[in-house]
């Protein structure tokens, strides 16, 4: 069965932070065919080309009316944006309203829900189409508490963890994910934030929507389903934020509940502050944060690089640097792919023999 149909919304955000999402439904997903992105600003590009320079055959129009007028058989718009605080950007509104009177669905990664909107509500019944918020939270009876059942898991479990938020953990994870399976290594992984669930991610749930009380148990509940249903030779886990971001410190779970006594740390070595915020505090350097990861009982098994504002020199002689200091493999995963440390996980798996 065909995979339907999709634009994605980002309209002046596409080249932003803020359009992580888009970014991710860009670079791949199995649950949608991404068919066009929405941006004014960037009408007229390929959406490929503004992320990474390369070409993905996804055209960038100026408004829904020309991309539906351009490509047939569209069924959803899906909302491309993470803003902070997951708060829907305002001139959304009227483009999401457009979407449903042309008879697309729409879907929401963001904290303010459609669906709890009157109006919105109203205009999709009317039009017949739905409106699918993903970081609603889960009624209380869909939640599970922590058993320990996390300890049969044979399968190694890794996490990808960062030294801040918005570095590419995803991404790097999904690669690590492909990478095994070319290699006959049956990799499957956990996803923990909307996007991963909107690429197509079976396992996994939305970490930030999630009470508390639960988080450890939803985390420990797709790592032991993933294991009963695939079988899997290793797990890889998706991080959320950072250990000691202190907008969302979050690591420690993935540590502790999900037992992931492996680590890929995730790292941009010119981003000197939390989020780039002074205010916030300064990001500790890799080995340090090694130094932590080691308390949890964890290994880190490889250091991979967000190259931001680096050159492609720069970015070379940081994996020399940081290999020479920290004596594991530097991952470079938009430029060099992670290949490179799949040896390692072929060896962990046999140890688990």
């Amino acid at each position: 069965m065909a995979t339907p149909k999709a634009i994605v919304l980002t309209d002046g955000l596409l080249h932003t932070g803020d359009a992580k999402t888009a970014h991710g439904l860009i670079r791949g997903t199995d649950r949608y065919q991404v068919v066009a992105v929405i941006d004014s600003v960037h009408a007229g590009k390929d959406a490929g080309e503004i992320l990474d320079g390369k070409h993905r055959n996804i055209p960038v129009f100026a408004n829904v009316q020309t991309a539906l007028h351009t490509i047939s058989n569209v069924k959803y718009c899906i909302i491309g944006v993470a803003t902070v605080g997951g708060a829907m950007p305002k001139h959304f509104f009227p483009i999401i309203e457009h979407c449903i009177t042309q008879g697309l669905s729409i879907v929401n990664g963001l904290h303010e829900f459609l669906s709890e909107m009157p109006a919105m509500v109203s205009l999709a019944e009317k039009h017949g189409v739905t409106l699918t918020d993903i970081r609603k939270p889960k009624p209380r009876k869909e939640l599970h508490f922590w058993t320990g059942e996390i300890f049969n898991v044979k399968a190694p479990i890794i996490a990808v963890i960062g030294t801040d938020c918005a570095l590419g953990k995803r991404t790097t994870c999904r690669m690590l994910v492909q990478a095994c399976n070319k290699s006959n290594i049956n990799a499957q992984m956990i996803y923990t934030g909307q996007t991963g669930w909107l690429q197509g991610g079976k396992y996994g749930f939305v970490f930030d929507t999630t009470v508390n009380d639960f988080i450890s148990g939803e985390l420990e509940h797709a790592i032991v389903s993933c294991d009963k249903d695939t079988n899997p030779d290793v797990i890889l886990i998706e991080g959320q934020s950072a250990l000691r971001n202190p907008t969302g410190p979050c690591g420690s779970e993935m540590l502790v509940s999900g037992n992931a006594r492996y680590v890929v740390l995730v790292h941009a070595p010119k981003r000197t502050c939390y989020e780039h915020v002074e205010a916030w505090g300064k990001i500790q350097s890799p080995a340090s944060e090694i130094a932590l990861i080691n308390m949890y009982n964890a290994e880190v098994i490889a250091l991979a690089l967000n190259t931001e504002d680096c050159t492609t020199e720069e970015a070379l002689q940081f994996r020399e640097q940081f290999e020479a200091e920290l004596g594991i493999p530097v991952l470079l995963p938009l430029q060099q792919g992670v290949e490179k440390i799949v040896p390692r996980i072929q060896s962990l798996i046999k140890e688990k023999l």
